[in-house]
């Protein structure tokens, strides 16, 4: 492991930020080398804790769908920390080892059904390009409700900037 390109704040080492730690340890269970990066700032910390539990536990988005989008935007983004941690949120999601795996490849398996390709065509979509191709929303707005497609993109763009926090600070395993 190489270290953070800044440093993590050791869990009960700060009172003023014992409020905070008790959050991400009632959502996540712990507190993750991600956490004791965003730490560092306690506004960051607190918001990032909120938004991403409402990203990852609050939409109507399936979880193995949410997973296959966020091992995607790990892979593109060569962000092996966040690849890492959400494997086994996917093996509990019901993600097979074979999807898992099929996720890291370019240009997407075959072995993906058409409700997957849509989202990872989206999730290609917003990390690699920015914009997101009109006949691409029509075909996702054909499948979901404006909340559905508002939560798919919501996951696509918040787990984009876990990703980049993660690489920018060298945060791996």
């Amino acid at each position: 492991m190489t270290m953070p390109r800044i440093p993590l704040v050791e869990p009960g080492t700060r009172p003023e930020l014992a409020e905070t730690e008790a959050r991400i340890l009632a959502e996540r269970g712990r507190i993750s080398l991600l956490y004791q990066a965003l730490l560092n700032s306690p506004p960051i910390a607190a918001g990032w804790e909120r938004m991403l539990t409402a990203v990852r536990n609050q939409t109507g988005l399936p979880a193995d769908l949410r997973e296959l989008i966020i091992l995607r935007v790990a892979v593109l983004n060569r962000a092996s920390f966040e690849f890492h941690a959400h494997v086994p949120h996917a093996r509990q999601a019901g993600v097979p080892e074979a999807t898992i795996e099929a996720v890291r490849q370019q240009p997407l398996a075959e072995l993906f059904g058409p409700r997957e390709r849509l989202v990872l065509e989206l999730t290609d979509a917003m990390t690699r390009d920015i914009e997101v191709p009109a006949a691409l929303m029509a075909r996702l707005q054909a499948e979901w409700d404006a909340q559905g497609v508002l939560e798919l993109v919501a996951t696509v763009a918040a787990y984009n900037m876990v990703s980049r926090l993660l690489v920018a600070l060298d945060i791996t395993h």
